[in-house]
């Protein structure tokens, strides 16, 4: 496959109006955007954000299929086991990149089966804490957790808002003990709630909650202050040099379409994201901090997180439960 750089993705992008109505070769058949969550996540939301644009511009039938399960990898694997030929895509998240570790039984070849083409982009998860407990600063947490009895977390299973939690953890020496959620409502509503003090999630996650000032923000794990979340300091610069732990949200292709038509694809998957309406939605709603990096970078970065996080769950004996 030609390399394709962030320049050429973004040259590409404003060409394609032009190429959208001009070029008539796009496969014939429906295109299917497989989004491996129920409804109603980011993973759901970004998928019918691009799916009009994507059916204008393609000039063919687009559809957004949620095929959950299995930490999102019965979707990943629907589609690595696609046709080559353009009909089928997989928009998802960290859980990707941490599936290859956690579950014991992939059904597909994460390095040969799919492509990663284009990192959509990133944000921090946050920890965050019941406005009515003690907790204000990161240095109050880990000294509750330090004590024998520890400090209960609330977490969606599987995700890296929860191994995330488990590296800092060891690097702290702390007890941060990981109540694992499968669905996001269950967990927000005891942290909420007051069951459990704190949850660590997705800022796109936790963003409504934060700011109805149902939760309280005490850190966030990117390496830089996301600026929506300006005054939550983020683990690196409170003692833990380095320390990043960025959600990510990306587009794959089955391995081996044709670069033509993943270059086009990627092209008009990159003009759609810079209408100004749905990068608003995207950096404002979902706390997304787009990068739009082509197939090259993303799948450097793709193939570190994979190799970072593993070796986390290695280390800890996780497994997909």
């Amino acid at each position: 496959m030609p390399q394709l750089t962030r320049r050429s993705v973004l040259l590409g992008a404003l060409a394609a109006p032009a190429v959208a109505h001009a070029q008539t070769n796009w496969p014939s058949g429906i295109v299917t955007l497989v989004a491996p969550a129920p409804a109603g996540g980011s993973l759901d939301i970004i998928a019918r954000l691009v799916q009009p644009g994507l059916q204008q511009r393609l000039g063919v039938t687009v559809i957004v299929e949620n095929r959950s399960g299995g930490a999102t990898s019965l979707g990943a694997s629907y589609v690595a086991k696609a046709p080559r030929d353009g009909t089928k895509w997989l928009i998802n998240a960290d859980p990707q990149a941490l599936n290859p570790s956690l579950l014991t039984n992939l059904p597909y070849d994460v390095e040969r089966d799919l492509d990663p083409i284009l990192l959509l982009g990133t944000s921090p998860n946050v920890l965050a804490a019941n406005p009515n407990s003690p907790f204000k600063t990161l240095g109050d947490v880990l000294t509750a957790a330090r004590a024998p009895q520890g400090v209960n977390l609330a977490v969606l299973t599987d995700t890296l808002g929860h191994i995330s939690m488990v590296l800092l953890s060891k690097l702290a020496q702390a007890k941060l003990s990981p109540i694992t959620y499968r669905g996001a409502p269950q967990a927000l509503s005891d942290a909420i709630g007051g069951h459990v003090p704190l949850v660590s999630g997705s800022a796109s996650l936790l963003a409504p909650y934060l700011q109805e000032k149902q939760l309280r923000a005490i850190a966030q794990t990117g390496l830089e202050r996301l600026p929506a979340l300006a005054n939550v300091p983020t683990v690196n610069e409170s003692g833990f040099p380095g320390f990043s732990a960025p959600s990510f949200w990306g587009f794959y292709a089955p391995s081996n379409t044709p670069a033509r038509i993943v270059e086009r694809f990627v092209a008009e998957l990159t003009a759609i994201i810079g209408e100004p309406e749905i990068r608003t939605k995207l950096t404002d709603s979902l706390l997304i901090d787009l990068r739009l990096d082509g197939p090259p970078v993303f799948r450097k970065f793709f193939f570190e997180q994979v190799a970072k996080w593993g070796q986390v769950i290695r280390e800890n004996n996780l497994q997909h439960n």
